[in-house]
């Protein structure tokens, strides 16, 4: 083979190695976030939304709601930050939905925060950001499932934040691990786009 597209494969050969070694690193990243909560007092617990069915969370979002509302009982945060659309053929938001059901559990209507107009993690983040720093908030324990959390970092500090890792300890989705894998690696291609580029 020539020379040159000795040289040429060899870049290539390369390229391609670094591009794995990347992934491979963003994908230890994204275990790691999930596997070491930050919990500790916070001016806010910022919810991520999730699907709901007719007004009632599904059970990945009631264990992500669950946690933050045991973690405003141990007295972590003053205020609860729900956040999610309307999805499509939904009637009410995933934040609606997070309110009622957080009410209906004994946290109090002043301690509340609602974003109802984001479709996408950065969408939600950025409008909770807003409501926050009206209300003088700017730390958060934010909680989703474990695979959320690298890229949520992100968002919020993007947003004007300091966040808390606060991941949810028994998702239904990490009870299966290959749902669990497939949500990582599906991450580990989101939060470098998203680092990048911004959105998501």
């Amino acid at each position: 083979m020539p020379r040159a597209g000795t040289i040429w494969l060899r870049s290539v050969l390369a390229l391609a190695a670094s591009a794995v070694l990347l992934w491979l690193a963003t994908v230890a990243l994204v275990l790691v976030a999930g596997a070491t909560p930050r919990v500790q007092p916070a001016d806010a617990i910022l919810v991520l939304g999730a699907a709901q069915y007719n007004g009632r969370p599904s059970p990945v979002f009631r264990a992500r709601l669950d946690h933050a509302i045991a973690l405003y009982r141990q007295g972590l945060a003053p205020r609860m930050v729900f956040t999610g659309g309307v999805g499509v053929g939904d009637t009410l938001s995933e934040a609606e939905v997070a309110r009622r059901y957080a009410e209906e559990q004994g946290v109090p209507p002043e301690a509340i925060l609602v974003e109802r107009e984001g479709q996408t993690s950065a969408e939600s983040v950025s409008a909770a950001a807003a409501l926050m720093r009206a209300e003088g908030l700017s730390t958060a324990l934010v909680v989703s499932d474990p695979f959320h959390m690298l890229r949520l970092e992100l968002l919020t500090r993007r947003a004007g934040l300091r966040p808390f890792r606060a991941p949810t300890p028994e998702s239904p989705i990490d009870r299966v691990p290959g749902q669990r894998w497939r949500y990582v690696l599906r991450e580990s291609v989101i939060f470098p786009a998203a680092a990048l580029i911004g959105g998501h």
